[in-house]
């Protein structure tokens, strides 16, 4: 039996769940109600401000999201990644622990602990859910990626009279930015897309654009809703070729320091 038909169970389900829906959603985007192909809801979604509004405000949210995890997460990051300041592997647990919760039964705790705080529900908490739910996924890949550092490279730094702030800003920095891009494509995409943490974190009262496109595909407008959905995911594939492009000029620099 050759190796390659080992392959075909995943090239099927890769097939069936992830080139299947992405075809879908693609021609669902350009037919009308009678199937005709048409670029009305395009011009629809480009013409109503509530829509434009609503996607816009979904990337603030998504940005303030990944900014407020990128300023948490890389110092957790590289607190966790040095054995001087970290000693117990108890630690790194604790962190990555959350991870194993289903992100439903976060929020949910998140929707409680406001409650049994007596705090407001709103744009406050449904940042805070965000945090709580993908800081996380900021701090592993940092994390990760630190603990492979070649460290001979910031001892070097030092023998040659650097400071500790320009051994972090001249070796460190530098050598974490792939784990820094990672870190920032694993919150960013699934942040613009949530509907779920709006839903309960807010009441309802704050409208995401993944919201829209539930709204949408619920009440039967599958043609409207796929091409939203195919908007959202043109936005998250460029944002992936700009972070590998990124990670590609960041290993470039690492290997030349």
């Amino acid at each position: 039996m050759k190796r390659s038909t080992w392959a075909s169970p995943y090239f099927i389900f890769l097939l069936l769940f992830v080139a299947l829906p992405l075809i879908l959603i693609l021609v669902y985007a350009f037919q009308d109600n009678e199937g005709h192909f048409t670029f009305q809801h395009f011009v629809k979604f480009a013409s109503e401000s509530e829509s434009i509004n609503t996607f816009t405000y979904s990337i603030e949210i998504a940005v303030i999201t990944t900014l407020l995890c990128l300023l948490l997460g890389y110092p957790a990051a590289w607190i966790l990644s040095n054995k001087a300041l970290n000693r117990s592997s108890v630690t790194i647990i604790l962190f990555i622990l959350p991870m194993w919760i289903n992100m439903l039964v976060r929020t949910l705790a998140t929707v409680a602990l406001f409650d049994f705080m007596s705090l407001p529900l709103g744009e406050g908490a449904l940042i805070f859910g965000m945090v709580y739910n993908f800081l996380p996924f900021m701090i592993y890949p940092i994390y990760n990626t630190m603990q492979k550092m070649d460290h001979s490279y910031e001892a070097a730094a030092q023998d040659l009279g650097a400071t500790p702030s320009q051994v972090f800003r001249k070796v460190t920095l530098p050598l974490s930015m792939p784990g820094v891009s990672s870190g920032i494509l694993m919150v960013f995409m699934p942040t613009i897309s949530t509907f779920a943490i709006a839903e309960l974190l807010t009441m309802n009262k704050v409208k995401l654009f993944g919201t829209t496109i539930q709204e949408n595909i619920n009440n039967g407008m599958w043609n409207y809703g796929s091409c939203l959905a195919l908007i959202m995911l043109v936005i998250i594939g460029i944002t992936m070729l700009y972070s590998d492009e990124q990670s590609a000029q960041d290993d470039e620099k690492g290997g030349l320091i």
